[in-house]
């Protein structure tokens, strides 16, 4: 399959599962941190520098977008998680659209988590790990920040990641720098293998 990735449009913001697109495209959805840098990878991927806003302060996305990709996929990008200055309700409504996202993953070609390659993951993200291991469709960690590590820090760091996530060995685990685009190559590589999986 042959995607290309400079034709994307942003299609719609779902406030509630009837928002949710349903026209069979496969879908390909970043979870993680509010202020992990989901919307820099997503704008890396796709070689624009403002197309998922990326916002000044964490906790923006209070839906989950969809982005069209050539006609041939979605790419959605789910509220970041773990923003403490967001109220109760509001996150527990994002829990609740989240939750419903993954009651269908049929749709799901590929997850990825987006972590910190910096830290040790949080519980969140170990949540968000378990949440992407039930939903029995395949996905992957994107270690993002990758340009503030040390080359010394960065094996034991992704194996801190991978330890912290408990991550089956099958789970890929990509060093990423949305900054200077490292891992992209991969992580694209990636995705065009499980949309070609699903064909």
């Amino acid at each position: 399959m042959t995607v290309n990735w400079n034709m994307a449009q942003f299609v719609r913001s779902a406030a509630k599962p009837s928002d949710f697109p349903r026209d069979g495209l496969p879908q390909v959805v970043f979870a993680g941190r509010s202020n992990v840098g989901k919307s820099s990878v997503i704008n890396r991927l796709l070689n624009r520098k403002n197309f998922a806003r990326v916002g000044s302060a964490p906790g923006k996305t209070t839906h989950i977008n969809y982005f069209s990709i050539d006609q041939k996929l979605y790419l959605v990008d789910l509220p970041g998680y773990g923003y403490a200055k967001v109220s109760k309700q509001e996150r527990d409504r994002w829990g609740r659209l989240i939750e419903a996202w993954f009651a269908d993953t049929q749709r799901m070609a590929l997850g990825l988590l987006i972590v910190d390659a910096r830290h040790k993951p949080t519980a969140d993200d170990c949540t968000m790990a378990q949440v992407f291991l039930d939903s029995d469709r395949p996905f992957l960690v994107v270690a993002n920040k990758l340009d503030k590590l040390k080359k010394s820090e960065l094996q034991g760091n992704a194996q801190l990641i991978r330890d912290t996530l408990s991550l089956p060995e099958a789970v890929p685990l990509i060093l990423f720098s949305a900054e200077k685009g490292e891992g992209k190559a991969e992580l694209l590589g990636q995705i065009l293998k499980h949309l070609e999986e699903r064909v």
